[in-house]
């Protein structure tokens, strides 16, 4: 201990030393100073680390830690499904709130493109039961086609197989992904296979089958009939053999069911199946949803049209959308061709004068074959291409909504007073055809009205939120933090108490002040985001059609609008791009890429809207004002005219009845009608209607859409929520 404190004094006797000699040789010292600086650098002190280590002083180069070779041997190749699934986050599996979600989407917009490409009015079955703590059995069924039995383990039971990739067609589906990784979720979390029973016709056998994926090979592993499934007859034997092996089936004469158990959780409001649910049924009128719940009710989504959507045609690639390696990828494909044949034949808008001279641009022949083509007369056609003017490609691929069934949707599932609808025309991006939908509704009653107490109170125990405030913010979409605010202060209860902790008093002042408070003006708008009729649900910042709308200047249109925010008041917005090719930002299929002619036609589609809902507000407004000031007329007439009556001796009734129709006269806008589609209902040709497109409806008779029915109630208690 003695040796130690006096190295340290000597240390420290140095260091005065050089501190107090440092004015004399301030230059020289400064120079040494940084030498020494630059030997503490890391390169620095690993040189040292080498010079002294026992290989080095004998001369010997260290040892390495591996070897070529050694490194070779653990190199291999991985499947697609064992990437997917060390990385599942990246389709959606985030965590068991969003799984259960998204295994519920990926089995809906299945079951909605195979009716719809069979020409079938799609009815669905959704059904979600509770097995275990944090487990839930997740079944749809829908009245599809059915599915040939040699393609059902590959369809459930191998990631990237499917038939939309391949086709530039719109359709829900692109990549060949969506329910084979649900499946393979639920096995990783459950350890319990996927079920499937299909069937194609009323006489045909039903085909059931239990599969996992193997994930080493991407490939189905066949759990029942000793590896080849089970067909299960038509008829009675086959309607007891489902019953006695507990198959879950809806009895159809065709159609699919799926059945997934996963580790999940179920929530209701924002972000649940219920909402997604609900937004399917807007943008898909056509079809008939039914959903039951784990606590045993059962909603009904009625379909509000007969009519299918028109079916989407298959169309070739544009050559502005191919790139230079997809070009030269294509070229090698078609062997025995020539160019002009080449480009004729596998791309959309090229004729045969228009191939002749994009050849000619490229410094190649017509004639030359296409096995014959190299990196470098591919790339001379590649620049060829995107130098010559092409038509843009054809938009008879692009089944839209409809704004008239856009405003059926709205109008059955979203309460409101004024809703509007807007189709752009179609629009091309990278040579791909789109085209953007617009509808919005204005006015109807706030979220937190709608609502039971039993409802409230299965939200407050099964939400995550740790206040009260969070709680209503993240529950109720457009709520707002002014809205929760108001209603908290209304109820007397604390911003920062524990939803799941409220006493029963608290509970029922915070349902009464949810159904009293007028959070209108300060809720924010409602953004519903839809691709090729599929909800999006997730990532809405990141998505394009959001940002559109917060670049959009709402005040030029009567709603109130703070800098980067959202606009305020009653009012839910649908935004609906269809594409043959939808460009998502990842393969969860979550938001809209920034693409300069989306964005583009988004803005144009909300201005659309915009100007009707500004028309309608400021017309309000007007009737408004006018029957304020009709009223303060009526309510002095009668003085003035017996006080003018007593002046000039005039016969007070003739006098008022005459001051009376000047009042009318003068605030005649008061009685201004319109009728559902907006236009006033007094036939006068200089009044400005609110154009097409445009349905109006007193709120105080609008219908709720969802039929919402305990199952252990008879029919007749059925109730509305």
């Amino acid at each position: 201990m003695g040796d130690v404190a006096l190295a340290t004094a000597k240390k420290k006797t140095v260091k005065k030393k050089v501190r107090a000699a440092k004015p004399a040789t301030r230059s020289v010292k400064k120079k040494k100073v940084k030498k020494k600086v630059r030997k503490k650098t890391p390169s620095a002190s690993a040189d040292a680390e080498m010079q002294h280590s026992p290989a080095a002083s004998n001369g010997v180069a260290p040892k390495r830690r591996s070897t070529a070779k050694a490194m070779a041997a653990t190199q291999r190749d991985i499947s697609v499904s064992e990437f997917f699934a060390k990385n599942r986050h990246l389709l959606g599996f985030d965590n068991p709130r969003k799984a259960l979600l998204t295994t519920v989407k990926e089995a809906v917009d299945n079951s909605l493109d195979a009716c719809e490409e069979a020409g079938i009015l799609p009815e669905i079955w959704v059904h979600i039961q509770q097995t275990a703590n944090d487990r839930y059995k997740v079944g749809i069924q829908d009245n599809g086609p059915g599915i040939l039995k040699k393609q059902i383990p590959l369809i459930f039971g191998k990631l990237l197989y499917g038939s939309k990739f391949h086709r530039l067609r719109q359709s829900r589906g692109q990549q060949g992904i969506g329910i084979s990784a649900a499946g393979m979720y639920g096995v990783q979390t459950t350890g319990k296979p996927v079920k499937i029973i299909s069937k194609v016709g009323a006489r045909k056998p039903a085909h059931y089958y239990e599969i996992q994926i193997d994930t080493k090979k991407n490939e189905p592993r066949i759990l029942n009939g000793k590896g080849e499934g089970v067909d299960i007859p038509p008829g009675e034997s086959g309607k007891a053999y489902i019953e006695k092996h507990g198959i879950e089936w809806v009895e159809q004469p065709h159609g699919t069911r799926v059945t997934i158990e996963l580790e999940a959780k179920f929530v209701r409001g924002r972000g649940s199946v219920g909402e997604y649910l609900e937004q399917t049924a807007i943008a898909n009128p056509h079809i008939t949803l039914n959903y039951e719940d784990p606590d045993d009710f059962v909603y009904t989504y009625e379909r509000s049209t007969k009519v299918l959507p028109p079916e989407p045609k298959e169309i070739k690639p544009h050559p502005y959308g191919v790139e230079l390696g997809r070009l030269a990828a294509m070229l090698e494909e078609t062997q025995g061709s020539t160019l002009s044949e080449f480009l004729t034949s596998r791309f959309s808008r090229v004729t045969s004068p228009l191939a002749r001279r994009i050849c000619q641009t490229a410094g190649v022949g017509t004639r030359t074959n296409t096995h014959k083509v190299g990196r470098k007369e591919a790339e001379l056609l590649f620049h060829a291409i995107q130098k010559t003017k092409i038509s843009p490609p054809a938009t008879d691929c692009i089944c839209p909504i409809g704004e008239d069934l856009i405003l059926k949707g709205m109008h059955k599932v979203v309460p409101g007073e004024f809703y509007a609808a807007a189709t752009r025309p179609p629009a091309v991006y990278r040579g791909n055809p789109f085209q953007i939908e617009v509808g919005l509704t204005y006015g109807g009653s706030a979220p937190t009205q709608n609502i039971s107490k039993d409802l409230l109170l299965d939200l407050l125990e099964e939400t995550d939120a740790r206040t009260v405030r969070q709680f209503l913010v993240h529950t109720f979409n457009g709520l707002g933090g002014e809205g929760a605010d108001k209603i908290i202060k209304t109820a007397s209860i604390g911003t920062r108490q524990t939803p799941s902790k409220l006493k029963p008093k608290e509970i029922e002042a915070l349902f009464t002040a949810m159904k009293n408070v007028n959070i209108a003006e300060g809720q924010s708008m409602e953004v519903l985001r839809y691709a090729n009729r599929v909800p999006l649900q997730f990532q809405q910042s990141a998505c394009a059609i959001t940002q559109t709308i917060l670049n959009t200047n709402w005040r030029s249109y009567g709603l109130s609008q703070s800098r980067g925010g959202l606009p305020k008041g009653p009012v839910s917005l649908m935004v609906h791009i269809a594409s043959v090719w939808v460009p998502f930002t990842s393969e969860s299929k979550e938001a809209i890429a920034n693409y300069p002619e989306i964005q583009k036609e988004i803005r144009l589609g909300l201005q659309a809207v915009g100007r009707k809902l500004g028309m309608f507000l400021r017309r309000r407004l007007r009737v408004k004002q006018q029957s304020d000031r009709r009223e303060i007329f009526l309510r002095y007439l009668k003085e003035v005219s017996t006080a003018v009556s007593e002046i000039n001796g005039v016969k007070q009734p003739e006098l008022y009845e005459q001051l009376l129709s000047v009042a009318k006269r003068r605030t005649a806008d008061a009685d201004m009608k319109l009728d559902e589609r907006g236009k006033k209902i007094q036939e006068d040709p200089t009044q400005l209607d609110l154009g097409e497109n445009v349905l109006i409806v007193d709120p105080t008779q609008h219908e709720a859409a969802i039929n919402r029915v305990e199952i252990e109630e008879e029919p007749e208690e059925a109730y509305e929520e």
